[in-house]
């Protein structure tokens, strides 16, 4: 069988910066093909050098035999090429069906009268394809993340593309519509669609996948067949070094109540939500999407209106009304959505770091420069951010590296409470790892730490007690002992 894509010795350099070098990649139809690497190793920007939203300085591509320039996407979705990128596309204040058919509404003729009924019930189709009912009409701002991936989803899905380039596809989904996508997935796989399944999931690497590819610091460095590899060896060729047991002991037992919350209420769900949080102790947040785990931490930081209930730190009462009261009281908040809530991607690295934290770093209201550049190579070095320069554009870094900037930045203010909201959706075995060494670092300092996290396995890992929501209300509390997936679901679903 011949490949559908060829891609021979691509090389690509940003600012001097070489992010990858001489990369060769076959994908063959009917094929689910993970892409894997750290984060900064390469893969989103060979995909998009396949797709043409990159020109690449050197190298060949060729898609059925034949060599091809793409220009822009939309020549190489013409070819068959289709790509759910993992930063979402959605545009907020279209509605879904808007979103779904933008560029490619349906019209009577040459009139340009839209086809509306048409398009609507289209929408409803597709979205029914993926297991979920979401009205066309509705904004897509006002959808949940993962709703609004699932949107992505099926719009890639509608091309009717000969390759598919997932990028993180399951980030921001629940079990239930991972479970579905994967079902699509297997029957794209049977009408010979090449799927590239670009994810840090071993597990559903493993389950989905026929073959593995790993690029290094933007060099290939192999490819293996599902059945003849490990995840230990993956690891080991994709960090170049043996990583050990992935969450780290946690030997300091927590100390006094530092946080208590009182029956915490707001317009958005929450209703009398209690719970408390000790000096060093991790208290993960587990439940369905939507069940009202980011509307309870962005109400504690005062993103949200809260309509009743008291805060308490260090047993006095506080007053929070708007972030900067929480930041005031010692509260650092990571925030689910990286792109929109934690960063502005026009602003270099250094600058997003300082922004908590340009009173430290000033005098007498001038930001020393001096104090700002040391800060931010500081945490650079910390949390093994992949940048060339604290000067460079942080949309030009990786997701998983965004994600550490969005950390170091809170960092900065030596928070006495830290949130944490997916902390690492989208992020590299490695970086996770890296990230979980530094919450421990943290637990021992004496921060207090709240923790939502959508895999189970990370919330059973990290956490001395679990706390899981139910349709905004605390289902239960479970201490870290008699946790596991199976109690933690019955609880999230409504069981006794």
């Amino acid at each position: 069988m011949k490949p559908i894509i060829s891609m021979t010795n691509i090389s690509k350099s940003f600012s001097g910066n070489k992010v990858l070098n001489d990369v060769s990649l076959d994908i063959f139809p009917g094929e689910i093909h993970a892409l894997m690497g750290e984060n900064g190793a390469g893969k989103s920007t060979l995909m998009k050098i396949l797709t043409g939203i990159y020109s690449k300085d050197g190298g060949t591509i060729e898609v059925n035999g034949a060599t091809v320039h793409f220009k822009d996407a939309k020549e190489a979705e013409h070819a068959g090429i289709s790509v759910i990128h993992q930063e979402l596309n959605i545009i907020p204040y279209l509605s879904v069906m808007e979103n779904m058919f933008l560029g490619k509404q349906l019209t009577y003729g040459k009139t340009g009268i839209l086809k509306t009924a048409a398009m609507k019930k289209e929408t409803k189709r597709r979205l029914s394809q993926l297991g979920i009912a979401i009205e066309p009409e509705k904004t897509a701002g006002d959808l949940s993340v993962g709703h609004q991936q699932m949107v992505e989803i099926a719009k890639a899905l509608a091309t009717d593309a000969k390759v598919l380039i997932m990028d993180e596809p399951t980030a921001a989904l629940t079990d239930r519509e991972i479970e579905t996508l994967f079902k699509v997935m297997n029957g794209l796989r049977k009408q010979g669609v090449a799927i590239v399944y670009i994810s840090h999931r071993m597990e559903e690497i493993f389950r989905m996948c026929d073959r593995i590819s790993v690029l290094r610091d933007g060099k290939y460095i192999g490819t293996k067949p599902i059945q003849d590899t490990t995840m230990d060896e993956i690891i080991k060729m994709m960090v170049g070094r043996e990583l050990g047991d992935l969450f780290p002991d946690r030997d300091k037992s927590a100390g006094k109540e530092f946080l208590r919350v009182e029956d915490l209420s707001g317009p958005d769900l929450l209703e009398n939500v209690s719970f408390s949080v000790k000096e060093g102790e991790v208290l993960g947040v587990a439940g369905l999407m939507g069940a009202g785990r980011s509307e309870i931490v962005e109400t504690l930081f005062g993103a949200r209106a809260k309509s009743g209930g008291k805060i308490f730190i260090e047993g006095k009462q506080v007053k929070i009304k708007n972030p900067f009261d929480a930041k005031k009281a010692g509260i650092a908040f990571v925030t689910e959505d990286r792109k929109s809530e934690g960063l502005i991607l026009g602003m270099s690295v250094r600058k997003n770091m300082s922004l908590p934290n340009l009173k430290t770093l000033s005098n007498q209201g001038i930001i020393s420069s001096k104090r700002e550049k040391a800060s931010a190579r500081n945490f650079i070095d910390r949390l093994n951010i992949k940048t060339h320069s604290p000067e460079a554009d942080v949309k030009n870094l990786s997701g998983g590296n965004q994600q550490k900037v969005v950390i170091g930045k809170w960092l900065g203010i030596n928070p006495k409470i830290l949130i944490l909201d997916e902390p690492t959706r989208g992020v590299d075995i490695g970086a996770k790892k890296e990230i979980y060494n530094i919450i421990n670092e943290l637990t021992e300092q004496g921060v207090a730490i709240i923790m939502i996290s959508s895999e189970l396995p990370e919330v059973l890992g990290m956490s001395d007690r679990i706390m899981v929501i139910h349709e905004g209300r605390v289902a239960r509390i479970i201490d870290k002992k008699d946790a596991n997936q199976e109690n933690i679901m019955q609880a999230a679903t409504g069981g006794e």
